[in-house]
């Protein structure tokens, strides 16, 4: 039920990802955020920035040398050239060279270690997010969307802010100091540079007003695209089992052309900066030449003043090209930011820390008191209306009914993976309310019908979260599932790494979740659809397994084959979220009602 009610809200009104309604972006606030979470390494983003404008002053103070060097040059050409004293001022000019490349080194090797402890520290809060948010998160928000936060989103933060923070610092260095240097050489051809230099950095606002908008489209669609991929990936056979190609192809071509289309007008927006820039530091380098020129001639400067600008010109123009592309950096250090930090500001479950209720040793008595719930986004629609049951210490209880009745809900609140909209829920006389969440799910062992093995061992598999478990009793545990001898004849046993390309079929994949389960020795189990994977043969291999899984436990078991559950003590009915009927196999069959009916449907269908 549950996985249904996924797809239904993932899919929009044309076959697009269907999504929750987001708040308009904040690109100022996102960028706030960022500074914010860097707090820890402050210090260290402060030496690296210090370094960085260290690096481009000391640039800077190069052109004045050089003009030193040219006026030696010119004055000796009709006498004598002073070699040792371009020698002086060369030793000076390679020493302040030396120590700008020491400095830019130490700030990129700072920046670049910053970088990857904030994408490490990033990814882990990220990880650490999604076990604090409550499983109704994930119904509205595609899985492929949340792993291209911990991937795209992380690595466009890290990259863009490697590219452009000691990038502005630097730059804004050595755009004031070359201002000043300017000024101090000739402030008529200072005004001159500056002047084209307005007219660049003005273009460069307008652009970057226009283009914030698809960097965030950019990363957007992004996500919206891997979460599509992620859904079909999973879903392969039954698309082509569907003759589906050309649909998948289709909105796949929609989604693709979606963030091409975003990437394309960010990037064509971010690269004109470049080209304008160089055109107006390209008519800014001639028109010094020409006011220098004819400022030369009049005897006002001499040529190495001259050749001394020329440098600054260009060193006063190449920091507004680098401010502009680190501008369009940031904004998609912005945009990436505002999807994480959106991620890691989503309300988490409720914080039960005072919550001290525990039950020292567990009987298994369960009792549902008026239980109601409705999902969140649609409090009107009730899917447990009212429910009751009173379940003994170890008893089977059997929930039948027909899809969308409320069975798989129903133990999704007795795990507390959703609160209950009204009513409670008690485990030997405590309110699971009254219990942390942690403490409920190490009550119970789960077996899904959705089967989950990791790439690892098989034997890691068997124990995953299990400590000392002894080699007989995980063999015990395989062998009662009949899947001891399966496992042997793996290439390496229990040492057999599982994978892609690991022969295993579903059924046995399934047969491994209910080893796993046996192993972890819970004291209540739910089974939800357990051997839904299995053939007829198998499942009874895997009855008697269960039989034995359960023996002694209180235990919940979902199931649509109704076979396999006429052992169980209680069989609860429920239809439209209510229980309709409840009692044995046998005296729900006599009454001959909607039971019966379920019953003998599947008795005919089998004949």
């Amino acid at each position: 039920m549950q996985g249904n009610r996924n797809r239904a809200i993932r899919r929009g009104p044309h076959g697009g990802p269907g999504r929750v309604a987001e708040k308009p972006h904040d690109l100022k606030k996102a960028m706030k955020d960022l500074l914010h979470y860097c707090q820890k390494d402050m210090t260290v983003i402060i030496i690296s920035l210090v370094f960085a404008a260290g690096g481009a002053v000391l640039t800077i103070i190069g052109p004045k040398q050089i003009s030193r060097i040219t006026d030696l040059i010119t004055e000796g050409l009709m006498t004598r050239i002073d070699m040792e004293g371009i020698a002086r001022v060369g030793i000076v000019l390679a020493a302040i060279y030396a120590a700008s490349a020491l400095l830019t080194f130490l700030q990129h090797y700072l920046m670049a270690g910053f970088n990857q402890r904030l994408s490490k520290r990033m990814r882990r809060d990220i990880v650490e997010q999604i076990n604090r948010l409550p499983l109704s998160y994930f119904n509205f928000h595609e899985h492929g969307d949340v792993l291209s936060r911990v991937t795209n989103d992380v690595d466009t933060i890290s990259m863009s802010l490697s590219n452009s923070l000691a990038t502005i610092v630097s730059s804004v260095a050595q755009f004031v100091g070359c201002l000043i240097m300017m000024i101090a050489t000739n402030w008529i051809m200072a005004g001159t540079s500056v002047v084209s230099t307005l007219m660049a950095m003005a273009l460069m606002m307008v652009i970057i007003g226009r283009s914030q908008k698809y960097f965030v489209a950019r990363q957007q669609t992004l996500g919206d695209l891997n979460g599509y991929i992620e859904e079909m990936y999973t879903g392969h056979d039954i698309i082509r089992i569907s003759n589906a190609d050309q649909q998948v192809k289709t909105e796949f071509d929609r989604l693709n052309g979606a963030v091409r289309e975003a990437n394309f007008k960010s990037q064509f927006l971010g690269g004109l900066m470049q080209p304008l820039m160089g055109f107006i530091g390209n008519f800014g380098y001639v028109a010094v030449c020409v006011v220098g020129a004819v400022l030369a001639m009049n005897g006002s400067i001499t040529f190495g003043v001259i050749t001394a600008f020329m440098i600054y010109v260009r060193q006063f123009q190449s920091p507004v090209q680098q401010i502009g592309q680190a501008m369009t950096n940031m904004q998609s250090a912005a945009a990436a930011g505002e999807r994480v930090f959106t991620f890691l500001n989503e309300q988490e479950m409720a914080d039960e820390s005072e919550k001290a209720a525990q039950i020292s040793s567990v009987r298994g008595e369960v009792e549902f008191r008026h239980v109601k719930f409705a999902y969140p986004d649609k409090p009107e629609e009730m899917v447990i209306k009212d429910f009751s049951a009173h379940v003994l210490p170890g008893q089977k209880v059997a929930i039948v009914g027909p899809t969308g009745a409320g069975k798989t809900t129903l133990v999704n609140l007795l795990m507390r993976f959703y609160e209950t909209t009204g009513g409670d829920i008690l485990i030997d006389g405590v309110n699971i309310r009254d219990m942390k969440c942690s403490e409920v799910h190490d009550l119970f062992g789960m077996v899904l019908q959705d089967t989950w093995l990791f790439e690892g061992t098989v034997r890691e598999n068997l124990l995953y979260n299990t400590k000392n478990v002894t080699e007989e009793r995980m063999k015990a545990a395989c062998k009662a599932c009949g899947i001891h001898a399966f496992i042997k004849a793996l290439p390496d046993g229990y040492d057999t790494v599982l994978s892609d390309n690991t022969a295993i079929s579903a059924g046995q994949k399934q047969l491994m979740t209910i080893a796993r389960a046996m192993i972890q020795n819970s004291p209540m189990l739910i089974l939800d659809e357990a051997t839904s994977s299995v053939d007829t043969r198998t499942e009874l291999i895997t009855q008697r397994a269960m039989d034995q899984l359960t023996e002694h436990r209180t235990s919940f078991v979902i199931a649509h084959r109704l076979s396999t559950i006429r052992n169980a003590d209680i069989i609860l009915v429920l239809r439209d979220g209510d229980i309709v009927e409840q009692g044995s196999h046998e005296e729900l069959l006599a009454r001959g009602g909607f039971y019966a009916e379920l019953y003998n449907s599947q008795f005919e269908q089998a004949a």
